[in-house]
């Protein structure tokens, strides 16, 4: 078939070009692209990129925090594994990205040097086209999937997300909670000012 024959002159042109890696990054991200409209699922694993570390920055708001044991074996993972998962990640308008999740990785990435070597100095990253409300709510979901969310961190960003006018209810429904847990959030951490225009209900949609 016609596809299959330009697949094959398209792997053989790619093994003959002797351009650098930079340029090598760049088709390859175009490849990429290009799989993924094909494939056609609304998926960010279906269109991972390879870009210079540097480009990926932290955010002010992540609340998951890596003791230093953990951090000595996501390191050693790395050097030994390779990049195995992407870091997540929403264009900050500038050419540059911010982490949505997967600081730790690109921290390691950048600070480590037998990683830095492996990857070339580039980091493979998936991104999200989100605003910054639903951004923190994506890492706050990334987090609990892991078990690694820190309950008075978590308070922190509920309360950023009060600051969009976000209900108490659309708060429960993005963050996976029922009406029980936000209500130990609020009693745990304080939140009470923060909730004070509403009153809880136990009978959300």
């Amino acid at each position: 078939m016609e596809i299959e024959k330009t697949l094959d002159s398209l792997e053989a042109a790619l093994q003959s070009d002797m351009r650098g890696f930079p340029r090598r990054v760049e088709i390859y991200n175009r490849l990429v692209k290009m799989a993924a409209r094909y494939l056609n699922l609304p998926h960010p694993a279906a269109r991972p990129q390879l870009v210079r570390v540097e480009k990926v920055r932290g955010n002010d708001y992540n609340p998951n925090k890596v003791a230093p044991p953990e951090m000595r074996l996501l390191r050693l993972s790395m050097g030994k594994d390779g990049q195995t998962m992407p870091v997540v990640v929403a264009g900050d308008g500038t050419g540059a990205f911010q982490v949505v999740d997967g600081f730790h990785r690109r921290s390691v990435a950048q600070n480590a040097p037998e990683v830095r070597e492996a990857l070339a100095g580039h980091i493979f990253i998936v991104e999200l086209n989100k605003p910054l409300e639903d951004r923190i709510t994506s890492t706050v979901r990334h987090n609990l999937a892991r078990g690694t969310h820190k309950v008075e961190l978590t308070a922190k960003l509920v309360t950023a997300l009060k600051s969009y006018n976000w209900s108490d209810e659309r708060i429960g429904r993005e963050l996976g909670m029922d009406p029980d847990e936000v209500l130990r959030l609020k009693q745990v951490t304080g939140l009470a000012e923060a909730f004070k225009d509403r009153e809880f209900s136990r009978a959300w949609e």
